[in-house]
């Protein structure tokens, strides 16, 4: 089939990437190369390993197909998703392949914008984790899960894991099965509804989910553990004809959603934490309608009034988990609305009995245009267009209770709205088709004054007109949707008789809806919408503070980071005045003190994650200190104690957001004073660890784009801690725990440096020629070291490859110092020149320079190339005083295979030769040299047929005269005579 895919890149360049989850495609990469892996295994009769691979190969080839059906709920996708990710971390491992670093949410890092310290850190947590696995797997333990109870232990939200086992019932057709949990003192649903389509044939229809029905109820709070009674409900809708008896099934409509029964078990006990037996399977006998007119909500009221089932074997196998401790990071958006059909009257009309009612939901936008794929039936239910309820037979009074959730954009609410259409629906087929939707029911999901559609039960106004006229936006939005906004428009809602509004008619019939919304973004609460959007209006900006404190507090605590965000934003943007100063305050305090209410302490957490991660305002310790002294100062004064009572209360976080505000504000100041310490700790060898973690975090906080400029700050760092941190390198041996974190912050001093940085850098040396020509000396032997034999494992590729860039780029850099301070007679640094041109060497044979991220940085030893080139022919007049010496590394470059870089570099044995001549009238030491390193060269199998002929004509026709391809080609053919002389070959005519 055909895939959508990104073309990037023209000609040879060009690359198609499929239009598909990125771990989708690692995934179907990783499958490729485990492949080829797999089959090698087999040939070289590793059985053991040749099993281990294939059923990882097999594991990723159904997880891949359970993401790309779209049908997993997306907590149970996240948790496959770390089980993807997990077992291609492990099984790159133990095939010995690169080692993969991933975000908190699975995704490859990208290390161009990654922090060095976050790519290192990265890398750390990542082989950590896969020796982890690889130890489990030692021991058996597989299936244990360490830090599950670690991590659900954070904040009092719960979480129910429900496990399907098996559906026992007769249905004979297709059905839906739908689990949900009830109180049912309160008769209604307390969660969204997990949805399995059920076959005919008693299997879920989808085959890939037959031993994996699992659902996890999530953010269950406190106080739904405090319910009397919670049931768990399952009911089924049978999805076919309008009457089971019916047998001429060609003639008879199909696809109607009918009632057929339900399941009913108490969890109150389970939820409670009281039974925890997850292995248990629990029978849930089946109650069947009584007749199929029967509401499926009075069938599980009756089911649960009564102590026993008749239930004749039909019944749901399930087993329960004991609630988990879950939590939701702070800053997570959600934008979701349930929207429940609760009940409705409609009028038999021209009909002898009731109507046989289908209520269709769907969203619309203002012009008429439907909303695709927002409304989702159920979890575990991909996404739909519109639904369409259960239809009870002749019933004039249908009660659903079905509810459904809407998700929809968060830029696209405000011009939406939910639609719902009414059709009578026979069972013959060929009536069915003439039925047309008789009445529309609407209701926009904003409001007049900017809110969103208020949570509870909504009347809904049911308009009659004709159907094309129903069909179009235009005729019903500007109507009143409800009977409370006909009755502010000043029309009856309670009139028998139809009334006429323009093109459509008021019907008698009755529609009842019921919303619920769960938004970080969308607020109901038009005191806390004025406040979120205080830059609209910001005449209103006093009474909006004021009426702040009056909002209740769940809905506060939901937009949490939004309106911390707005107060401190008032602040700062009046920060000459003093005006709101004492209002932020007194909200501020209102808001900390919410959070110590026990109803909302689990938002703790979020709290300190604003303070940490998201607070940015530098300026508000000044005005926070100033109105807390205001308050202590007037303590005596009547009318101000009950305030300075609630911050004394609120005194913890107000110092939290006084002392991070203070600390952004005083990085300036506080820079230097830890760039002192810690050069003075470091060049005593004092408490490396904590000075390594120290300066690591100050480049990390550097490295983001959101801290304002840091070119100054970099600098500092440069001046105080890079020959420092250098030296402290070079000290340590390659056993010290602490080298690879060392050798990551040399690497991010050095990448965070700009080009303004380094020419900055050669002045701080003052006019002291000995202190640089030793930085010099000491950096480019500790990157000869360091390239030559890495600190960090070989499967660090990404790490590796990171650090030899940056070590590139400074080489470059450190190159153009030498040409202005010690090219000219007077300077000339022969050692310093020498350990320049050496420590490029272990570029040209590291493995990590090229090979499988080529595509990504460029071979380097292709850049580096270049870069020695153009450092022999700066050399000048100084040349002579490196032949023989450069000879080998020059040929260990043209011996790479890429044409460029040969037809760069060969004339450079021109050039030595030349040199040599010039200087001594021979090239007696050139000769043996090369022809030395060649013959070594050859003899390990280097050198390919291109080289020979680029080497038989390095400088065109004019060198040719030479002779020099004889050189190269003497150490190609086996013939050729080692005694054959070079000092009859004429090179007066050319030096002349």
């Amino acid at each position: 089939h055909l895939k959508e895919a990104i073309v990037e890149g023209k000609g040879q360049h060009e690359t198609v990437i499929p239009n598909e989850l990125p771990l989708i495609q690692e995934v179907t990469t990783t499958l490729r190369e485990w492949s080829i892996i797999w089959r090698q295994l087999y040939v070289q009769d590793h059985r053991e390993m040749f099993r281990s691979v294939r059923h990882m190969i097999y594991d990723l080839i159904e997880w891949r197909s359970q993401i790309l059906s779209g049908t997993l709920p997306q907590d149970e996708l996240k948790e496959l998703k770390k089980k993807v990710t997990a077992k291609i971390d492990y099984g790159n491992r133990i095939l010995d392949l690169d080692l993969v670093v991933r975000d908190e949410d699975g995704n490859i890092l990208d290390p161009e914008l990654t922090s060095t310290i976050s790519l290192f850190r990265a890398h750390e947590i990542a082989s950590k984790q896969v020796e982890e696995r690889l130890q489990e797997e030692k021991s058996q333990k597989q299936n244990i899960d360490i830090n599950r109870q670690a991590k659900f232990a954070a904040t009092p939200s719960f979480a129910l894991f429900v496990n399907l086992k098996n559906v026992v019932c007769k249905i004979g057709e297709d059905a839906e099965v739908l689990m949900s949990l009830y109180d049912p003192l309160e008769s209604k649903f307390i969660s969204e509804n997990y949805l399995v389509r059920w076959s005919s044939c008693g299997l879920p229809k989808d085959i890939d989910r037959l031993h994996n029905l699992r659902a996890v109820f999530t953010d269950l709070g406190s106080k739904d553990l405090k319910r009397e009674k919670i049931s768990f409900v399952c009911q089924i809708v049978r999805v076919g004809r309008m009457e089971l008896r019916d047998n001429n099934t060609r003639k008879l409509t199909s696809g109607l959603r009918r009632p057929f029964g339900v399941a009913v078990m108490d969890v109150t006990d389970i939820v409670n934490g009281k039974v925890d037996d997850e292995d248990k399977q629990h029978f849930i006998p089946f109650q069947p309608v009584a007749g199929e007119n029967d509401f499926l909500q009075t069938v599980i009221n009756k089911v649960i009034a009564a102590k026993e089932v008749n239930h004749k074997g039909q019944g749901r196998y399930l087993s329960f988990c004991a609630p988990w401790f879950a939590s939701r990071a702070g800053g997570d958006v959600r934008n979701d609305i349930y929207v429940t059909l609760v009940q409705g009257d409609f009028d038999k009309g021209s009909k002898t009995t009731a109507k046989n009612v289908e209520v269709t939901v769907s969203v619309y936008d203002e012009d008429g245009k439907r909303l695709e794929s927002v409304i989702f039936p159920g979890a575990g239910d991909e996404a739909i267009s519109e639904y369409k309820s259960v239809i009870y037979y002749q019933v004039k009074q249908p009660r659903w209770f079905e509810t459904v959730k809407v998700a929809i954009p968060i830029e696209d609410v405000n011009r939406s709205h939910l639609r719902f259409t009414f059709r009578h629906r026979s069972s013959q087929d060929s009536k069915d088709k003439s039925e047309k939707i008789f009445a529309l029911a609407f209701v926009k999901l904003m409001r007049y004054d900017g809110t969103t559609l208020r949570d509870g039960e909504h009347d809904l106004i049911v308009y009659k007109a004709e159907a094309k006229k129903l069909e179009d936006a235009s005729t019903y939005l500007s109507l009143p949707s409800t009977k409370i906004e006909l009755e502010e428009k000043g029309h009856s809602a309670t009139g028998k008789s139809m009334q006429n509004l323009g093109s459509c008619t008021i019907s008698k019939d009755s529609f009842q809806i019921s919303t619920l919304v769960c938004s970080t973004k969308l607020t109901q609460n038009v005191d806390l919408l004025g406040l979120l959007k205080w830059r609209s209006n910001t005449s209103l900006l006093h009474q909006n503070l004021k009426q702040l404190m009056k909002v209740d507090g769940g809905e506060v605590v939901k937009f949490l980071q939004d309106t911390l965000d707005a107060l401190f934003n008032i602040m700062m943007e009046n920060s000459e005045s003093e005006t709101f100063d004492t209002l932020v305050f007194d909200a501020l305090v209102f808001i900390i003190g919410l959070i110590a209410d026990r109803k909302f302490q689990h938002f703790n957490p979020v709290l300190e994650t604003y303070i940490k991660k998201h607070f940015s305002a530098t300026l508000a310790y000044t005005k926070l200190t100033k109105v807390l002294k205001t308050y202590v100062d007037s303590a005596e004064k009547c009318g101000i104690t009950d305030q300075l009572f609630k911050a004394m209360k609120a005194l913890e976080y107000i110092f939290k957001f006084i002392v991070r505000s203070r600390i952004l504000f005083n990085q300036e100041i506080l820079l230097p004073t830890m760039t002192d310490q810690l050069k003075y700790h470091l060049e005593r060898q004092e408490d490396l660890e904590a000075c390594c973690q120290l300066l690591s975090n100050i480049l990390e906080v550097l490295y983001k784009k959101d801290v304002g400029p840091t070119q100054r700050h970099v600098q500092i760092i440069m001046e105080n801690l890079l020959r420092t941190v250098n030296r402290t390198v070079i000290s340590m041996g390659r056993d010290s725990e602490l080298i690879g974190s060392f050798v990551a912050c040399m690497t991010a001093i050095l990448r965070q440096m700009e080009d303004y940085h380094y020419a900055h850098l050669i002045k701080t040396f003052g006019k002291m020629r000995s202190d640089v020509v030793d930085f010099l000396m000491e950096t480019f032997i500790m990157f000869k070291n360091l390239i030559g034999k890495n600190v960090y494992p070989s499967d660090w590729v990404i790490m590796n490859m990171m650090q030899n860039k940056v070590f590139l780029r400074a080489i470059n850099q450190y190159a153009d110092m030498l040409n202005k301070k010690f090219l000219d007679q007077a300077n000339f640094e022969l050692q310093v020149r020498k350990y320049s041109h050496r420590c490029c060497d272990p570029f040209l044979t590291c493995g990590s320079c090229h090979g499988i991220t080529e595509s990504q940085y460029g071979d380097m030893r292709r850049q580096i190339g270049f870069e020695i080139r153009d450092m022999w022919y700066n050399l000048g007049q100084h040349k002579i005083k490196f032949i023989p010496e450069m000879v080998g590394p020059i040929l260990e470059m043209t011996l790479i295979p890429e044409t460029e870089l040969r037809k760069a570099t060969i004339p450079i044995f021109f050039d030595m030769m030349q040199c040599e001549f010039h200087s001594t009238r021979s090239f007696q030491r050139f000769e043996n040299e090369i022809i030395t390193k060649l013959d070594h060269e050859v003899e390990g199998g280097r050198g390919d047929e291109q080289y020979k002929v680029n080497s038989r004509r390095p400088r065109g026709e004019a060198v040719g005269h030479l002779g020099i391809g004889f050189v190269f080609s003497r150490c190609f053919l086996p013939t050729a005579s080692p005694d054959a002389g070079f000092g009859q070959l004429n090179l007066s005519g050319i030096c002349r």
